[in-house]
C-alpha cells in the first residue's frame, strides 16, 4: 500500500503509516496491524541457529498484516517455516508445536515421543508464521476463535512429506500442531512390528481369518493406527476389497477406499458402517470404537463375512473385552465376533551407536519381574549419549505387545459375562505373556532399559521373575 501524500513522515510510526490511520485501517479491513517490514538479521540470525546452510534471503522481501508479499519466491517468513520443517524431519520428530506464550513464541519437536525445544522464532513474526502455516493448510485467516484442521503436503529437501494441521485458540495466539506423516512409515508389514516368534504366528492366523472382529488396543500415541495400516498392507491387492472410516485419514493409501468421518453432515462412524456394509467390502477398517451402536454394527459385520479391525482405548487386552461388555452388547454376540484383541504401548530405543552394558536399579527389576540375579540381565543396554541421538541416549521407537486370542475356553467364560479378574485368570493359565513380560524380554536384549519400560507402563504389581534360572529370552522379530 502506498502512504498518502498528506501523511507527514515525522510522525510517521513503523511502516511509515501514522498511529491514527493505523487505527483506520484495522477497523476498514477488518485485520489486525503488524508492522510492514522486519530486519533481514532477525531472521538470518535464527535461520542460522538452525542449520549451517542458510538460504539466501531477499531485502525487498516484508511482512504486512501477516500475509507474505515479496517480489522474490524466497520471502523470509517462507524460508524461516521450511526451515523448521527440514529440520523436524532431519531430527525424525513426529510432530512441531508452534505455542504462543506471554513473552515468547516457541516451537518444539516431539521426537521419540518427548517433546525438545527447537529454538524460538523472533516473537513479533508469530502472526506471520502462524499465517504462514494456515495458508498452507487451507484454513481460514479470519478466524481465530474456534479450532480448526486442515492438512498440506510439503517438498522438502528429503523428499515430500504430509502434514496435518491442528489449530487451537489460545489467551496468547494460536497454538498449531503439526503432525508429519512418513509415508516410509507405511512400507512394514506385521512381521516388522515387532510381536514375538510365538505371537506373530497367533497374529497372523487371526488375520487369515475371513470374518469376525480383531481389535488393537492402547492409549493415544502408542501406534494403534501404523499397526492397522500395517494390516491393510495385507490385505491390499486386486482380489480383495478394502474399505476404511477414519478421522480423521492420516495416511492415503492406493487401492484402498477411505471415508473421512464428517459429523457436522451426519456422516459419523456408525452410519458410514451401515453405508459400506453395502459396498460388499471384504475388509473394514474402522479408525476407533467411540460408541456402543458403532460396536454393535462392526460386530454384526464380523459376523456376516467380513473381516473388521478396529481400535479400542483401553489399557490392556482383557480390558478390551470388559469394555465391549460395559458398552451393552450382548454377551453371545462379543463371543461370536471377537476373534483377537492385541495390546500395545511404544517405548524408546536404546541408541546403538553408544549402548553400553548396565544393571538397572533393584526396583525397576521388581516392576517387571526380573530376578536380579537372572544371568538374563547381562544383556541389558543403556545409551551414554552421542550426536548419533542428541545425547539422549535413545534413537527411534519399538512396540511392546500383549495378545489376546479368543478361543473356546474364552467364549464361554464371556457367554456367561464373567468378571474382569475371571477373565485376566484364564488368560494367565494359557501362558501367553502380557505386555510387561514383553518389556522385560526386551530389556534384557539391550532394545531398551528397564526406566523406560516402568516409565511407560508404570510400577503395577510384583510379577513372578520372567527368567527364574540360565534360560535366556527367545528370538523374536522387533520393530
Amino acid at each position: 500500500m502506498s502512504r498518502p501524500d498528506s501523511v507527514p513522515s515525522p510522525t510517521a510510526g513503523p511502516g511509515g503509516i501514522p498511529p491514527g490511520h493505523r487505527d483506520d485501517l484495522e477497523f476498514l479491513t477488518g485485520r489486525e496491524w503488524a508492522p510492514d517490514s522486519f530486519l533481514r538479521p532477525d531472521v538470518q540470525a535464527f535461520l542460522a541457529r538452525r542449520s549451517g546452510d542458510v538460504p539466501a534471503l531477499p531485502a525487498d522481501a516484508v511482512v504486512a498484516g501477516g500475509t507474505i508479499e515479496t517480489e522474490e519466491s524466497d520471502a523470509p517468513v517462507v524460508a524461516l517455516v521450511h526451515a523448521l520443517l527440514e529440520g523436524a524431519v532431519r531430527r525424525r520428530a513426529s510432530d512441531v508445536h508452534f505455542e504462543p506464550l506471554a513473552r515468547r513464541f516457541r516451537v518444539r519437536y516431539r521426537i521419540d515421543g518427548a517433546l525438545v525445544e527447537a529454538g524460538d522464532p523472533p516473537h513479533r513474526l508469530q502472526s506471520a508464521i502462524l499465517s504462514r502455516l494456515k495458508i498452507m493448510a487451507g484454513l481460514s485467516l479470519a478466524e481465530r476463535r474456534s479450532a480448526q484442521d486442515g492438512r498440506c503436503r510439503v517438498d522438502l529437501a528429503t523428499g515430500p512429506i504430509d502434514v496435518r494441521v491442528s489449530a487451537l485458540p489460545t489467551v496468547h495466539g494460536e497454538s498449531l500442531a503439526l503432525r508429519l506423516l512418513d509415508r516410509e512409515e507405511l512400507r512394514s508389514g506385521t512381521a516388522e512390528l515387532g510381536l514375538g516368534d510365538e505371537d506373530a504366528v497367533r497374529f497372523d492366523r487371526m488375520l487369515a481369518r475371513p470374518d469376525g472382529l480383531i481389535v488393537v488396543t492402547g492409549p493415544t500415541g502408542s501406534g494403534k493406527t501404523t499397526t492397522l495400516y500395517s494390516c491393510l498392507k495385507r490385505f491390499n491387492q486386486s482380489g480383495t476389497k478394502v474399505i476404511t472410516v477414519e478421522d480423521p485419514v492420516e495416511y492415503q493409501l492406493p487401492g484402498v477406499n477411505q471415508v473421512q468421518v464428517k459429523p457436522a453432515i451426519g456422516l459419523t462412524f456408525a452410519a458410514s458402517l451401515r453405508a459400506m456394509l453395502r459396498q460388499a467390502p471384504n475388509v473394514i477398517m474402522i479408525g476407533e470404537i467411540r460408541d456402543g451402536e458403532t460396536a454393535a454394527i462392526a460386530l454384526n459385520a464380523g459376523q456376516t463375512g467380513h473381516l473388521v479391525l478396529s481400535t479400542l482405548h483401553t489399557n490392556d487386552a482383557t480390558g478390551a473385552i470388559t469394555r465391549l461388555l460395559e458398552m451393552g452388547l450382548p454377551p453371545f454376540l462379543v463371543a461370536g465376533s471377537l476373534r483377537g484383541v492385541l495390546s500395545q504401548r511404544l517405548v524408546r530405543r536404546v541408541c546403538p551407536a553408544c549402548a553400553r552394558p548396565v544393571k538397572p536399579p533393584a526396583h525397576e527389576l521388581t516392576a517387571l519381574g526380573l530376578d536380579p540375579a537372572s544371568p538374563a540381565l547381562a544383556g541389558c543396554r543403556q545409551g551414554a549419549g552421542c550426536p548419533e541421538c542428541s545425547g539422549t541416549g535413545f534413537r527411534g521407537r519399538l512396540g511392546l505387545f500383549e495378545l489376546l486370542e479368543v478361543d473356546a475356553g474364552l467364549r464361554e467364560i464371556i457367554h456367561r459375562r464373567a468378571g474382569r479378574a475371571e477373565l485376566e485368570s484364564r488368560v494367565a493359565a494359557r501362558g501367553h505373556g502380557t505386555i510387561r513380560q514383553d518389556g522385560a524380554r526386551k530389556v534384557t536384549r539391550g532394545l531398551t532399559t528397564a526406566g523406560e519400560v516402568v516409565s511407560i507402563l508404570g510400577s503395577g504389581e510384583f510379577c513372578p521373575p520372567l527368567f527364574p534360572s540360565a534360560v535366556q529370552p527367545r528370538s523374536e522379530y522387533e520393530l
